[in-house]
C-alpha cells in the first residue's frame, strides 16, 4: 500500500503542445490537466485544432492511457516496490 495521498508531476506533452500536470492518487486513479483542458468542451477542442493548424501538425489528447501517464505511473510503482523491498535500519 502506498504511503502517500496524492502525487503529481508537470511534463511537456507533445500531443497537445503544452505543459500538463499528471496527478496520481493513492488508489492509483489518475487525472491529467491536459485531458481536462483540451477535451472539456467544443471550444477547447477548437483551440486545439487552431493550434494544430498553426503548428502544421495534428494535436490530439491521447487520454489517460497516453505514454506520459503510463510512464509516470510505472515510475511510481517501481519506487514503491523499491521502498517496500528495502529493510529499515534497527536502533541498537
Amino acid at each position: 500500500m502506498v504511503n502517500w495521498q496524492v502525487t503529481a508531476t508537470t511534463v511537456f506533452c507533445e500531443a497537445v503542445d503544452d505543459e500538463v500536470t499528471i496527478i496520481v492518487y493513492k488508489d492509483w486513479s489518475v487525472k491529467c490537466t491536459g485531458r481536462d483542458k483540451y477535451t472539456s468542451s467544443r471550444d477547447a477542442e477548437f483551440q486545439l485544432v487552431k493550434k494544430s493548424l498553426q503548428l502544421r501538425r495534428t494535436l490530439q489528447c491521447e487520454g489517460l492511457e497516453c505514454e506520459r501517464v503510463t510512464r509516470y505511473k510505472e515510475k511510481l510503482a517501481a519506487e514503491e516496490a523499491g521502498e517496500s523491498g528495502q529493510s529499515t535500519p534497527v536502533d541498537e
